[in-house]
């Protein structure tokens, strides 16, 4: 909880990723407070436990409300990446941010040859770019190879979502100018 708290106000990208983490976690445990009593909290120091059982807990209420216990993804979490695909809109629209512009477009043929490849054409291009983060992550995870093509792919896409994740952070604290 401390950690998701930390991450928001410091990386958004990577407190999304994070609790995208949070999510499989919760669904690894069938989002039951008892087995992640078990599994999860009990490998914490006591005095922290009361304060993620509650955090836990009531993100496995929100799963089950929001009938993403399967796959998909909370609206707490959806919503980042909507302020995120808005503020992408804004700094594409403006000439101030050369830098993120071509940042973008050269993600941008690796967001459409994943999105192709994934099937998911109508998804946002921004949750086509955290899905391909996450899938590395969990392919380092697994000790899994990763290609020189995905290893390109993905580190264009980091930086473009680094920049738009500074830019979010600059916004949020009233220091990005906008205006043209």
């Amino acid at each position: 909880m401390k950690v998701s708290r930390i991450l928001k106000e410091k990386n958004i990208a990577e407190y999304l990723i994070y609790m995208w983490q949070v999510e499989d976690l919760l669904r690894a445990n069938r989002c039951d407070i008892d087995c992640l009593r078990q599994n999860v909290i009990s490998r914490y120091p006591e005095e922290e436990r009361p304060e993620l059982e509650e955090w836990y807990g009531n993100l496995c209420d929100m799963m089950r409300a929001e009938n993403v216990t399967e796959k998909g993804h909370l609206q707490i979490n959806r919503n980042v990446i909507q302020n995120l695909t808005e503020l992408h809109g804004v700094l594409l629209s403006s000439t101030k941010y050369p830098f993120y512009n071509a940042a973008y477009f050269k993600a941008l043929p690796f967001i459409v040859e994943l999105r192709q490849k994934n099937g998911h054409k109508d998804e946002p291009e921004l949750e086509t770019c955290f899905e391909a983060l996450y899938g590395i992550l969990l392919l380092r995870l697994q000790k899994k190879d990763i290609s020189q093509g995905t290893t390109r792919a993905v580190e264009a896409i980091s930086s473009f979502l680094s920049l738009l994740a500074n830019y979010y952070d600059k916004d949020r604290k009233g220091d990005l100018k906008l205006d043209d």
